[in-house]
């Protein structure tokens, strides 16, 4: 039997640990936050109320000169379920032309074909379908009872022009449609809770809760197991190999402490270089969201499930191969800034860029574990980002204008009247207003360019023996959409590689 370390319990690390237990491997799953005892977490509809709790890590970047020198607040689970026990719960498989691409780009085995069938292997979708999984791990329900609202601003999406579209993970994503939620009863369900809570009592299975993991354990370029710490005490754990599942911070923040990324910058922070990687932290890039918020002269109730329940996926450009925005739409006004206040009653539609160019970074800001990782995303740098969000937010007011909406009352409150159509006035208004959708990746890319960090056949970091990376960090390109689903979809695939 071999002996694994898992850090990380969040969407890629349940199911990595899952499926070595059931092939009869000792596993140790180390997670820095505790269990997901909260009752808050359940109701996808409060998801908002943890942000900035005990179960966020609560990053915050830099100031972000493409967004007015704004610093952006970053929230990441820290908690049993990771980030999915924080997030909307929407499944989104992507566009197959992202993996091709990724395939493209040197990662053979990550295209469509190749992934595709990953995907149906872990849902059980409730309204089945060509290509849709039924029999999987992790409940995927499309069938739940729809505010009313949300079934005005699909048919507004119609009137604008908008098809509709029975099922964005079929194929196709263009089109609005209803949302498909990782739910069960109505309640959030991560992977922890449908992978790795029912075997949590397995006696091959330790979990080791409100831990931290310090630094990777090296005999020369060998990675033996963690330097962690737990209640205050400093603990060495051993393992045949261990998988960092920390995420798009958590993971690249581990290799640099342990000596591992660009040399110079290791070298400025104080920390040994063990090897010269320097891809490590870089890539960073994010999906954005700049909202467009109405309110209504009629009541709009609380939703049965989440607050967001439909979207669509739409080309800003004819020429685009694929979507490059999803608006997200929610049964309640989204005041994401300080600066955006207004009634109670009301409904948001969400803007929102799924394929950004801008790129930026992690680095350290010291060598101890207290001091915090520099976190700059880059947002809006390139202004073909702003061109799309701009492009989006239009769209939105324009969806918000329809009869389906009039039909409620709707007036538009932000950016409101005084905020004009031109694109100088929303180029102003994104760059106020665009906050993080929660998709960052890329910051230990696979691949097979300098600026890799782990290879695509294996996961394992280059340079390195003993230990991998297996979470949305490694996506050389984040997926069109929400990345919940291709980061389980890497823990299984992950999983399948180490066992060979």
């Amino acid at each position: 039997m071999s002996n694994y370390i898992v850090v990380g319990a969040g969407s890629a690390g349940n199911v990595i640990a899952r499926r070595l237990l059931d092939a009869g491997h000792g596993v140790t799953i180390v997670e820095a936050g505790g269990y997901d005892t909260n009752p808050i977490i359940d109701n996808v509809w409060e998801a908002g109320a943890l942000w900035g709790g005990p179960e966020d890590w609560a990053y915050v970047t830099t100031e972000q000169p493409g967004c007015h020198n704004r610093r952006l607040n970053i929230p990441r689970g820290k908690v049993m379920g990771g980030s999915h026990a924080l997030n909307a719960t929407i499944w989104v498989r992507g566009h197959e032309r992202d993996f091709d691409t990724w395939e493209y780009l040197g990662c053979p085995g990550w295209g469509w074909d190749e992934v595709e069938p990953i995907y149906e292997s872990i849902e059980n979708y409730d309204r089945g379908g060509d290509g849709r999984g039924t029999e999987g791990v992790l409940d995927i329900v499309g069938d739940f009872d729809m505010n009313p609202i949300q079934d005005a601003i699909v048919d507004a999406a119609q009137q604008w022009g908008l098809p509709k579209n029975e099922d964005y993970n079929s194929g196709e994503l263009d089109g609005i449609s209803k949302m498909q939620l990782t739910v069960r009863e109505n309640k959030r369900l991560s992977t922890w809770g449908a992978y790795l809570k029912p075997v949590k009592d397995h006696e091959n299975l330790t979990i080791l809760t409100e831990a931290r993991v310090h630094k990777l354990l090296l005999e020369g370029t060998t990675v033996t197991g963690v330097l962690v710490e737990v209640g205050g005490e400093m603990t060495e754990l051993n393992a045949d190999e261990v998988i960092l599942a920390g995420g798009a911070f958590g993971s690249p923040e581990i290799l640099l402490r342990s000596g591992i990324g660009p040399a110079e910058e290791l070298s400025e922070a104080g920390v040994d270089v063990v090897v010269d990687l320097p891809g490590v932290g870089k890539n960073l890039h994010d999906h954005l969201l700049s909202p467009v918020i109405f309110s209504t002269e009629k009541e709009v109730p609380a939703s049965t499930v989440g607050a967001a329940e439909t979207h669509w996926f739409w080309k800003s450009h004819p020429d685009l191969a694929v979507p490059d925005t999803q608006p997200i739409n929610f049964a309640l006004p989204m005041y994401f800034t300080e600066d955006l206040t207004g009634p109670d009653n009301g409904f948001s539609l969400v803007a929102g860029i799924v394929r950004p160019v801008s790129r930026g970074e992690i680095t350290l800001s010291g060598p101890s574990i207290n001091d915090p990782i520099s976190v700059d995303l880059g947002a809006l740098v390139d202004q073909s980002d702003v061109d799309s969000l701009v492009a989006s937010v239009r769209q939105c007011r324009e969806v918000g204008r329809q009869e389906a909406l009039k039909e409620w009352g709707a007036q538009e409150i932000h950016p409101g009247p005084d905020v004009d159509d031109t694109d100088e006035a929303l180029e102003d208004y994104v760059r106020r207003t665009a906050v993080t959708y929660h998709h960052q990746v890329g910051t230990c890319k696979m691949g097979i360019d300098d600026m890799a960090v782990v290879d695509p056949r294996t996961l394992k970091v280059y340079g390195l023996d003993g230990v991998r990376v297996a979470d949305a960090s490694i996506m050389p390109l984040v997926t069109t959409g929400n990345t919940n689903a291709p980061s389980v979809m890497i823990g299984e695939k992950a999983a399948a590689m180490i066992l060979g």
